[in-house]
């Protein structure tokens, strides 16, 4: 076994590996850039080495840097996590010159499939099924406009060494074509160094399914099950399950058999994916495999119970498998959510900044924490915006969405936007509930964004009661302090801002209960909350219930269960002097363009002079890797140009004006 791992890798992934490692009483190596140099996945491993300034490109993606790091800590052994130089061939051909393991396929494994053309080249010559499209390379858009009418529309338009929903984009008519395929190619390049695109048909309303295999190198190969993957935006999963809702025992060892035989094919071993889509009648189409560890595996390992860090470390060391095929089991359900530093108000736009406060839910057996952050911590601009993966499970899939959404609510984030909110009210959405989703999910049912009006709370009520109970035992502080008894008269809650809506309010305390009536409605309200904490966690008429709670001046903003309410508690006296206050308007901005994120300014599409129509491209800011076209939202004239090509832009900074 190997004495000391080095983790090619930063945030959560390494520090999971890293979790595995110290169980298994291996010493660990974290590499880190200048950007990382705080991160706790360098506290927490026993020896650390930077590797070059912040950009990945200068550091984490460098190969030289990351030998000279091994050679320096005499690692006999490196874990590369995802992305990154997880499936770079080159990598793996090093570290085999050099004489360190890789906990990973063989270098020719991780070419043949990093290789989408190739890849279902192979993949066709396995029997695996394939979905329809042109197997070579597209060289311009205007043949590809040509290939694509040959397949029918609609399209993708794939990078032959992309992944994680980068260098993808969907195409239904000849002039999408051409706009894809430079914006594909563009964020391929930048992301891979690799701008080669393929095409192929899009399926309607697939679902995203995925095979866990496992191998050794001794010629054994199982499977572990299948994830479902459909919840996704922009080709990014959001929320991941295993097992999927939808197959059935057949249909899972007919997908389980074709990824087997194509992970034989290439002499595959550690642990690998392979990806498919299904569409409604269960047929299933071979998409990639991803020759490393996915994002989503603690699901599988939740519901197996197979630690796949620990088995990819054993593969690499030469060890046989000891788990056969009919060993393989499904018990529970297990459900994985990613929070990011995102704004979903904001179309999900990337967000940037420190961890002002931080609190994860605790940790147990059916709740699971993978992060690489802590209280203090920087999302930084030059890296993906996970903050976490949450995981939950239970006896039934209706067991872990609970789970989670009670996760989910304890899970107290501030000094960044994140997507709990989203998350949260995806899981309560009935049509997530009953199983019937596809990868249109997100598309379909938030057509037109995620706004306030998808957080409106199934009972306001409890949630003004719990408002009613906070404001006294604020009063109770003050009266306290000033040396006067707490009063508990009659309130008024005022719920929103703008158009408001008003409850009557009445208390009564009894110990640590209080009695609330909310416009006649009776609700038992217990818990030790005082003024300060982040979190209210007590019962509502005997149900536990875990509260976010932030200050907005006067307001209590309040989270719980996916909704979220601004409720300001005054007196009767106050409340209908509130009503009588005028509305302070916004300012009009329409005459700017502003980013819509931190980011790079890459591209101005247009000049001071310049006549616009709706619709026409004016810039290109590149955020986490993704390229973000701005777009003229009415026709115009461009007065003046605010920021230039190259340009590091915060979020809402003019770019340019308008007459």
């Amino acid at each position: 076994m190997f004495s000391k791992i080095l983790i090619a890798n930063r945030g959560e992934i390494a520090c999971r590996v890293m979790r595995t490692a110290k169980r298994m009483g291996i010493a660990t190596v974290a590499v880190y850039s200048e950007a990382d140099a705080d991160a706790l996945h360098v506290a927490m491993a026993d020896e650390a080495v930077a590797v070059g300034p912040a950009p990945s490109s200068e550091s984490y993606l460098v190969i030289d840097n990351i030998m000279a790091a091994i050679k320096e800590t005499g690692a006999d052994a490196v874990h590369p996590g995802y992305g990154f130089l997880s499936e770079n061939a080159a990598f793996s051909e090093a570290l085999e010159k050099a004489g360190v393991a890789f906990i990973g396929p063989g270098p020719k494994a991780i070419a043949a499939m990093g290789d989408k053309i190739e890849s279902k080249r192979l993949a066709e010559e396995a029997g695996v099924a394939t979905v329809p499209g042109r197997p070579g390379v597209i060289k311009d858009a205007e043949e590809a406009v040509t290939v694509s009418k040959e397949i029918g529309y609609p399209v993708m338009l794939k990078a032959s060494a992309g992944g994680g929903g980068k260098g993808m984009r969907i195409a239904r008519d000849d002039d999408g074509v051409r706009e894809s395929f430079r914006l594909a190619a563009s964020e391929a390049l930048s992301s891979f160094g690799d701008d080669r695109i393929f095409i192929e048909k899009f399926i309607e309303n697939p679902r995203h399914i995925e095979i866990q295999v496992l191998a050794d190198s001794h010629g054994n190969t199982i499977y572990l099950g299948e994830r479902e993957c459909s919840i996704q935006r922009r080709h990014q999963k959001v929320i991941e399950e295993a097992p999927s809702p939808f197959i059935d025992p057949d249909t899972r060892a007919a997908m389980g058999a074709q990824a087997v035989a194509l992970a034989q094919a290439v002499d595959y071993k550690s642990a690998g994916t392979v990806e498919f889509i299904v569409d409604g009648e269960r047929n299933f189409y071979f998409l990639e495999m991803n020759t490393r560890l996915q994002v989503e595996h603690p699901v599988t390992e939740l519901v197996t119970g197979v630690d796949l860090v620990e088995q990819m470390i054993r593969v690499a060391a030469g060890e046989t498998l000891q788990i056969a095929q009919d060993d393989v089991t499904l018990e529970g359900w297990a459900m994985e959510t990613r929070v990011y530093a995102e704004d979903p108000f904001r179309n999900f736009l990337p967000s940037t900044g420190r961890l002002v406060r931080y609190r994860a839910p605790e940790e147990s057996d059916t709740v699971r924490v993978d992060t690489g952050v802590g209280e203090g911590g920087e999302i930084s601009m030059f890296y993906d915006p996970m903050i976490a993966k949450l995981i939950t499970g239970g006896a039934t899939r209706d067991d872990a969405i609970a789970a989670m959404r009670d996760a989910l609510d304890a899970y107290y984030i501030r000094g960044v936007s994140h997507n709990i909110p989203f998350l949260s009210a995806v899981l309560a959405h009935p049509r997530f509930k009953s199983g019937n989703i596809s990868t249109a999910f997100i598309d379909e049912e938030y057509a037109d964004g995620f706004t306030t009006e998808h957080l409106m709370h199934d009972d306001p009520r409890t949630i003004v009661a719990v408002a009613a109970v906070l404001d006294a035992r604020q009063r109770s502080r003050r009266g306290q302090v000033n040396g006067h008894a707490p009063v508990l008269a009659d309130r008024t809650a005022i719920v929103g801002d703008g158009e408001t809506q008003e409850f009557a309010l009445s208390l009564r305390q009894t110990d640590d209960t209080y009695a609330v009536d909310v416009d006649g409605s009776a609700f038992a309200v217990a818990g030790d909350w005082r003024p300060g904490e982040p979190l209210f966690q007590g019962t509502v008429n005997g149900g536990a219930v875990c509260i976010q709670v932030e200050r907005l001046g006067p307001r209590y903003r309040l989270s719980h269960a996916g909704g979220q309410m601004d409720v300001m508690v005054v007196s009767p006296q106050v409340a209908a002097l509130t009503q009588l206050m005028p509305v302070k308007e916004p300012p009009d901005l329409s005459r700017f363009l502003l980013s819509p994120m931190p980011g790079l300014l890459i591209r101005l599409a247009v000049q001071a002079g310049d006549a616009v129509k709706a619709g026409e491209e004016l810039a290109i800011v590149e955020a986490m890797k993704m390229e973000n076209v701005l777009r003229a939202a009415q026709d115009g004239t461009v007065k003046e140009l605010l920021a230039g090509e190259g340009d590091s832009l915060m979020v809402d900074q003019p770019i340019l004006e308008f007459d």
